[in-house]
């Protein structure tokens, strides 16, 4: 199968949320959080939920809450980042996995990393992605 048939297979517009986890940030100043939001709303999802928790470190280093890793994304995140900000790419700890038969995605905080996860990465495959998980 074509990826343009994947595509169309794929769900046009889910229910999303998009959690960010920080000690830095306020509901105020979750710039890269209200990104994500509006580019997920542009590109048809819907139901977006937006919420602020702490932790933010703590929460990044929990890999293992996964069912299952999708390696692929954070090695590709890191390569268009490179492209971008050079060597300091390799220091992210972006990843894509399922937990729970839900798709989790972890981005750094910078609005420009969470731009370019969105728009090259997520926003292109994520109804593919639900309809693989049948969600």
């Amino acid at each position: 199968m074509s990826v343009e048939e994947h595509h169309r297979h794929g769900h046009k517009s889910l229910k999303v949320g998009v959690l960010t986890a920080s000690d830095s940030r306020s509901a105020e100043t979750d710039e890269s959080g209200r990104l994500i939001r509006d580019l997920l709303t542009a590109a048809g999802h819907r139901g977006i939920l937006h919420a602020m928790t702490g932790g933010g470190q703590e929460v990044a280093d929990k890999t293992a809450a996964l069912d299952k890793e999708l390696e692929g994304f954070g090695e590709l995140f890191r390569y268009l980042s490179y492209q971008q900000i050079g060597s300091a790419a390799f220091l992210s700890r972006a990843l894509a996995g399922v937990a729970a038969g839900k798709i989790v995605v972890t981005l750094p905080g910078s609005p420009d990393a969470c731009r370019l996860a969105m728009e090259k990465l997520l926003i292109p495959e994520l109804g593919h992605m639900a309809h693989l998980l049948k969600l």
